[in-house]
C-alpha cells in the first residue's frame, strides 16, 4: 500500500510540532533571570573590544548550561559576536566581560553602535550537540564605543 507524499509531509510536521511543544524546556522562565550591558565598549591599544555588564540567574536545568553572548552592530554593516563565558547561576548579581580576541576588529570603530547582551541556557539532549538554547534574559541598546587611552 502506497502512501501519499501529503500525508507523509503532514505526519512529519505534526511529529515535529508535538516535538517542539512537549520538549520545550519549562524550566527557562520559571527562575529570575536578568542580565545588563554597560552602556560603553573599549577599544584597546592592540585593536580589542572589551564590553561589560552584570547579570544574575538561579540555578539552571540539570540538562543544560547558561552562558552570556554579546553582539555588536555598528553602521548597519559591522557586526561581531562574542561570548563572555559560562554563567555562574547562583541568584546573586556578577558582572561579565567579553573581549574580542582580536587584534583588528571587523570594521567596529569610535562612535555610537547597537549592542546586545543574552544570557542564554543551552539544553544538552544526551550528546555533546545542544538540543536547544533559550534566550532567558537580554539588554539591548545604544553604546559608546571609545579607544582606551
Amino acid at each position: 500500500m502506497r502512501t501519499p507524499a501529503r500525508r507523509i509531509a503532514l505526519s512529519a510536521f505534526s511529529a515535529l510540532a508535538a516535538t517542539a511543544l512537549f520538549t520545550a524546556p519549562a524550566a527557562a522562565t520559571v527562575f529570575q533571570q536578568h542580565i545588563s550591558l554597560r552602556p560603553h565598549a573599549d577599544i584597546e591599544r592592540d585593536g580589542t573590544i572589551t564590553l561589560s555588564g552584570t547579570y544574575s540567574c538561579e540555578a539552571s536545568s540539570p540538562m543544560g548550561a547558561v552562558q552570556v553572548k554579546v553582539t555588536v552592530v555598528q553602521d548597519d554593516r559591522y557586526r561581531l559576536g562574542l561570548g563572555a563565558g559560562d554563567a555562574h547561576c547562583d541568584g546573586m548579581e556578577h558582572r561579565w566581560e567579553a573581549r574580542s580576541g582580536l587584534s583588528v576588529t571587523p570594521g567596529i570603530h569610535e562612535g555610537t553602535a547597537r549592542a546586545m547582551a543574552e544570557l542564554q541556557e543551552i539544553h544538552f539532549g544526551g550528546g555533546l550537540m545542544p538540543r536547544a538554547i533559550d534566550v532567558v534574559a537580554a539588554d539591548e541598546q545604544e553604546i559608546r564605543v571609545t579607544h582606551r587611552r
